[in-house]
């Protein structure tokens, strides 16, 4: 008995398992384009959940920039190593799920 994971929600499973015991999909009658839409969906929804990332990468670094020009901080500050630490942790996120994406799709070419 092998253990393999499910092709939907990607837990692991037994390979005699006639359906996921998480996800409830019937893997007995699972064809190879059932397959694909689910490989397709999958992608789909990692692509969505690195953006999501992004997006929120976006918003600590425009929040730390903004504070940090809009409230005229003075360096030495706990609020000039908050916005500066926000800036720097926003844009290094923000990076990593750009080159995430852009190897996801890559690889999914």
């Amino acid at each position: 008995m092998a253990v393999i994971n499910c092709p939907q929600c990607n837990k692991k499973i037994s390979d005699k398992a006639k359906s996921c015991q998480y996800c409830e999909l019937d893997l007995v009658n699972v064809d190879e384009d059932k397959l694909a839409s689910i490989k397709k969906v999958n992608i789909i929804n990692k692509s969505q959940r690195i953006m999501t990332f992004s997006f929120i990468a976006m918003l600590i670094f425009c929040g730390g920039f903004l504070y940090f020009y809009w409230q005229n901080v003075q360096p030495g500050t706990v609020e000039y190593y908050a916005s500066v630490s926000a800036i720097i942790v926003g844009f290094f996120m923000y990076i990593t799920t750009r080159i995430q994406l852009i190897l996801l799709k890559r690889r999914n070419k």
